[in-house]
This record gives C-alpha cells, structure tokens and sequence, in this order.
C-alpha cells in the first residue's frame, strides 16, 4: 500500500469520526478546589474543599434525541459531601452528591428536555440527585488560547477564568491533580478569577476567587 493511499484512508477516517459526531460545542468546568496542584496542597485540601462544582456545556451544532440544539447551552451544579473527583491514584467517594440543571432560557419546551437528558447522559452519576431544573439566560465563551473563559447564567451562577502563569505556581511540583469530571476533549486547566453559584435547590451558596480550579476543553458526541 503506498503512501498516499494511507494518507487518504487516514483522512477518511478522520472524516467521518467528525461527521459522526451527534453533537460538539465547548465545554467549561470549575470548582472549589485547585484541580492544577502539587499532591501534597491536593492531600491537605481532602474532604476539606472541591466539593463544589459547575459544569458548562455549550453547544456549537447537533442534536441530542433528534432534537436540534444549535447554540443552546446547559449546565449542572454540584454540590457533593466530600471532595469531587478523581486524583489519578484512586477514586474519590464523594458521598452523597445534590445537583441542579440550568437550562439556556432560549430552548423551547423540546429543546428543554433534550438539553436536560444531555446534561445527564454526560455528567452520569453525577445527576443521579437532581433536586432542581431551572431555566436561566445562558452565556459561554472559551478563547483556548489565552485561556479566557466565560459563563454566565444571569444571576445564578458564573465562571470566569484566565490562563495559568508562572507566577500561579506555588511548590513548583503542580501537575493536572484531578481530571474534568466528564468525558471532554482537547481540555487545559485555566485559573479562575471567580467561580459563583448563587440559586437555590442544595441549600449551598458559595463564591470562590483565585483558584487554579477550572477547566476549559471542547466536547463531540
């Protein structure tokens, strides 16, 4: 076989891996945490912080249960009884998780639900504990870049992140301690400059600054 018939069939492939995808858009995450840490601040942190997250998606094109979800976005609120994740040695056993679906105030009653059953179909157990589901005024942007993200969801809830500079590192010894908390692609950790959520439903309202908590990535279904 010679070259330039590998190079087609390879071109092929990705082709087709891309015209595959349901669904893709970008993805925004952040906790309450440093997720971009040295093992020693990640192991005096446990059970202590990061039981709080926000989880961003926002979609660029595709469908989700043949329903068109063409810029529209949804997000999920997490607040755990320990800390969320996975630290790459071993699981974390968050405990009992609480969350609350917030959903683009754009979507009409179909695009709801199919926004609703994404949200869950990504985040899997997560969502097992969803106490409340609300419409809210949806806003995301990631420059992947500078590592500027933004999500807004009116007065709900907010990230807001920078990329990470050298004067962030703390020990010299930081590495991506925990993973994203869903299955994402093309994704970097990112400061952030504020991480808010002010709604109701898990009886948790918090707002954290200058944390190395965030995550900005890309996702294809």
């Amino acid at each position: 076989m010679t070259r330039f018939v590998v190079f087609v069939i390879a071109v092929a492939l990705v082709t087709a891996s891309v015209s595959a995808a349901q669904i893709r858009g970008e993805y925004l995450e952040a906790r309450t945490c440093d997720v971009y840490t040295g093992p020693c601040f990640a192991n005096a942190e446990m059970d202590l912080a990061g039981k709080e997250a926000l989880m961003a998606w926002k979609v660029e094109t595709g469908s989700w249960n043949g329903v068109t979800l063409d810029g529209l976005g949804v997000a999920v609120v997490l607040s755990a009884e320990r800390t969320l994740g996975y630290d790459g040695v071993f699981a974390m056993k968050a405990g009992v998780i609480q969350s609350v679906v917030l959903v683009d105030a754009r979507a009409n009653a179909g695009q709801r639900k199919a926004l609703i059953a994404f949200a869950k179909d990504s985040a899997g157990d997560l969502t097992r504990n969803v106490v409340r589901v609300q419409s809210v005024p949806f806003e995301l942007s990631n420059d992947h870049i500078t590592g500027r993200g933004l999500f807004k969801a009116g007065k709900v809830a907010r990230i807001e992140t920078r990329g990470l500079k050298a004067g962030d590192c703390v020990c010299t010894n930081e590495i991506v301690y925990y993973q994203p908390l869903t299955k994402v692609k093309d994704f970097s950790p990112a400061y952030s400059v504020t991480v808010s959520f002010q709604g109701q439903g898990l009886n948790n309202r918090w707002t954290s600054h200058a944390l190395r908590s965030a995550f900005l990535a890309t996702f294809r279904r």
